[in-house]
């Protein structure tokens, strides 16, 4: 009897490792075939890297080493709270946008106007020119789209294929959602020019973007796009898009600057003195869009919490914010609302001046007399 058992369980353990090295080696073929992944830096390009005062030892790394602290206990707990059901994480219907049509972008002639298409992606018609900013416009951002849940909303303000010629994209990070391998392949095609922190060029040359048609920045560099002038300033955050490419390349938040106006992308950071220096070399800045949502406790090194959102935009010397990163994906435990709800609490406090457009809704940099709706509450 006993030896029947010992049968049992030796075949039990067998099949579960047979099963896991299934898994091991599907996992495996995913990451090394998956174009979704990326490319690699050349020999030449991690010497290049090596002049950077933010790489180390192959990895690139925040100041004052900031690194995010995740123990397996906060890893597994973390894991659970995503995947537990809320009714309060995502919206309870498809949140409704506002519609953009191509002709009214290649006909717009007017001051800098910027339409939010949901988490952290811009156009922004700034001096004449079409400028994208993270352009993510897929479903999920996930390589696959089993590993992800969808985007809020249906519908975006104007489908990618409808997007006139675009002089610009500007990227912050390799993340999933900030840099989307099909946008990218949708959009290469008619964009200009694409700008991005040390390393993030190499994915976009392995999906077929050429390497003249490329600009990779450090912190505290910049480069001139013809009337404009573009930033690359610093973030507190990390990179990755597989298992072990942690580091591999930069991060950053960026600035727009024409001979008239100055406008701040946070990109993705936690909270550090980097903001006050960033306020004090460059700015005041006329308008600042600041990270606040998919935030815990447990990562707050590399994400902000609203409350210290709204203080950021102190230490940068922003006119007027709004709050990105939030309204179109679920990647955090938190509800739906609490960013811009937290946000807009503390900022009363501080007398920081918010905007909170709906999806799609273009706002012109010149209109003083702007009214936040709670028009997430509908969705609620």
């Amino acid at each position: 009897m006993i030896r029947k058992i010992l049968i049992i369980i030796k075949r039990m353990l067998i099949g579960i490792g047979v099963l896991l090295g299934v898994v091991l080696i599907t996992t495996t073929i995913f990451i090394y075939s998956s174009p979704e992944f990326g490319g690699k830096a050349s020999k030449e390009e991690k010497e290049l890297y090596s002049n950077s005062n933010n790489y180390k030892e192959g990895k690139f790394i925040n100041r004052g080493n900031v690194e995010m602290s995740m123990d397996f206990n906060k890893f597994v707990k973390s894991l659970v709270g995503y995947f537990k059901p809320s009714p309060k994480t995502r919206p309870s219907e498809d949140i409704t946008v506002e519609k953009i049509d191509s002709l009214s972008i290649v006909n717009y002639n007017d001051s800098t106007r910027l339409v939010w298409f949901g988490h952290s992606t811009f156009l922004l018609q700034m001096n004449g020119k079409n400028i994208l900013i993270d352009p993510m416009f897929g479903d999920v951002p996930a390589p696959n789209p089993i590993l992800g849940s969808n985007r809020f909303s249906r519908e975006l303000p104007i489908q990618i294929e409808k997007l006139p010629i675009i002089d610009a994209v500007i990227l912050s990070h390799d993340h999933y959602d900030h840099l989307d391998y099909g946008s990218i392949l949708k959009l290469k095609d008619k964009v200009g020019h694409f700008y991005t922190p040390l390393g993030v060029g190499v994915h976009l040359q392995e999906w077929g973007v050429s390497p003249e048609r490329i600009t990779e920045l450090d912190w505290w560099q910049e480069s001139n796009f013809d009337d404009l002038i573009f930033r690359c300033t610093p973030a507190q955050h990390f990179s990755g898009r597989g298992i072990n490419d942690r580091g591999n390349t930069l991060w950053a938040s960026w600035i727009i600057q024409s001979t008239t106006e100055n406008i701040f992308f946070s990109g993705d950071s936690g909270y550090g003195s980097h903001f006050k220096e960033i306020g004090n070399k460059y700015g005041p800045f006329d308008f600042a869009m600041m990270e606040c949502g998919q935030y815990n406790e447990m990562w707050k090194e590399i994400h902000m919490m609203p409350e210290e959102t709204a203080q950021a935009a102190i230490d940068i010397k922003a006119n007027r914010i709004m709050p990105i990163h939030w309204g179109a994906f679920k990647l955090a435990m938190h509800s739906w609302t609490d960013p811009v709800e937290r946000i807009l609490k503390k900022a009363n406090e501080l007398n920081v001046s918010v905007i909170v457009p709906r999806i799609g809704e273009s706002i012109s940099l010149e209109q003083q007399d702007y009214t936040t709706t709670d028009w997430w509450d509908k969705f609620n």
